[in-house]
């Protein structure tokens, strides 16, 4: 039975081993309310992951240990148990999903893990890591459910008392649910008026859908570029305990993640994953009620693919308004460009592509497409730039801001 001791406990056995990471005040990602970061993206191994798994090995018997650990992860999980089971000197193996960014596997794989690689999500692997535990007898470190895993995530309850003492919220991803069943767990224990606030990816809504039915749902599928909590179903133990302890749970789109992401390196300078960002996104769009609070966004971690960072980024900018597509239908003479590009530049636009495509077959003869991709300041500029070229007389045929397709990180 999860206590108040184990997780003081936890925090004891982790003091040396982890970082007791910094809680930093981000006045513009809601003028309205005073928001802190918890910056567990700049945790060892990148994630809160490492707290939980670390403390849950500490607990083994020698036994067990000499019998090696097995898990399962999208990537930080891995990294958490690699680092604990090599520290302790316990061979370790991991399953992953093969869509996990490779920098989280070659990371697990310098920590001194080996790695196998399942085709499908998270709980896919979830099964083959069972299934080869069951074949060797290995412990298996469970990523979510386990009592001294949710423990050790709670160890950041106790931190977020210690350095805001009178936090009025804390706004917490979900994945299979175990860094909130300890952070709620913890914090509701010792300040019951705070408010604790979950948030999903829309596109992975398992425990949003759970407590909205109570009873637990798995999903037939998941999609969503928060690779770290697309999980089908939550945990049996952390169903429970958000049951008992979590206030609220609400979802946010890719598009809002990715505007979160961005929202965090331009005024924060700190880079986060997509399950990382999406308490952040969360408070930037005001989906739970921060407005006056001193609210604490749960940053859990920053281990995102170079690859997917520019694109979030691009996705970031197009949500935004800071980049647009455009089309104008023109007639094909000198100067048309030059004349399109005084007005945008004029009104503080900045184009950074030109296509110039003669040949659609429903266009005069005389006429021909301009396609203009432009930075622009936020969606009432690029208005303000498309009534300025249709009041000179310019059609506008299309405005695209085309997202990138949903896809796992």
């Amino acid at each position: 039975m999860l206590t108040l001791d184990k997780v003081y406990h936890a925090a004891f056995v982790l003091r040396d081993v982890i970082r007791k990471t910094d809680l930093i005040h981000a006045p513009n990602i809601n003028p309205e309310s005073e928001i802190y970061l918890k910056t567990e993206n700049l945790q060892v191994t990148g994630s809160f992951k490492v707290r939980g798994a670390y403390y849950k090995i500490s607990q083994l018997s020698e036994e067990e240990k000499a019998k090696g650990v097995i898990a399962c992860s999208a990537g930080n999980h891995a990294q958490g148990v690699a680092l604990a089971a090599t520290k302790n000197g316990i061979q370790s193996l991991i399953c992953i999903p093969d869509g996990a960014p490779i920098s989280k596997v070659e990371a697990t794989k310098k920590y001194g893990a080996d790695v196998l690689l399942v085709n499908g999500v998270y709980d896919d692997a979830y099964n083959k890591a069972r299934e080869i535990q069951e074949q060797e007898g290995s412990t298996f470190i469970h990523p979510f459910d386990d009592e001294d895993v949710i423990a050790g995530q709670g160890s950041i309850g106790l931190e977020l008392l210690d350095q805001l003492p009178d936090l009025d919220a804390v706004i917490v991803p979900i994945g299979g649910g175990g860094l909130i069943g300890g952070v709620a767990f913890a914090i509701k224990s010792l300040n019951p008026n705070c408010k604790v606030y979950g948030v999903q990816a829309s596109g992975a809504p398992s425990m949003y859908n759970s407590i909205a039915r109570h009873e637990r749902e798995t999903l037939s599928n998941v999609s969503t570029i928060a690779d770290g909590i697309a999980v089908k179903q939550p945990g049996q133990l952390t169903y429970e305990l958000c049951e008992k302890y979590v206030d609220e749970i609400v979802t946010v789109t890719d598009d809002e993640v990715s505007t979160a992401i961005l929202a965090l390196i331009e005024q924060q300078k700190l880079i986060a994953e997509g399950a990382g960002a999406v308490a952040v996104a969360a408070a930037l769009f005001n989906k739970v009620d921060v407005k006056g609070k001193k609210v604490v966004c749960l940053v859990s971690g920053g281990n995102i693919d170079v690859t997917i960072l520019s694109r979030v980024i691009t996705r970031g900018l197009l949500k935004a308004g800071r980049s647009a597509d455009i089309t104008v239908e023109l007639m094909d003479k000198p100067g048309q460009l030059r004349d399109v590009s005084a007005i945008i530049a004029e009104l503080g636009g900045n184009v950074v592509s030109v296509h110039h495509d003669r040949s659609g077959e429903n266009t005069h003869i005389d006429a021909c497409y301009l396609h203009l991709v432009m930075e622009t300041k936020d969606h009432a500029h690029i208005a303000q730039i498309r009534k300025a070229l249709t009041d000179h007389g310019y059609k506008i045929i299309s405005q695209s801001c085309t997202y990138l397709p949903e896809q796992t990180e």
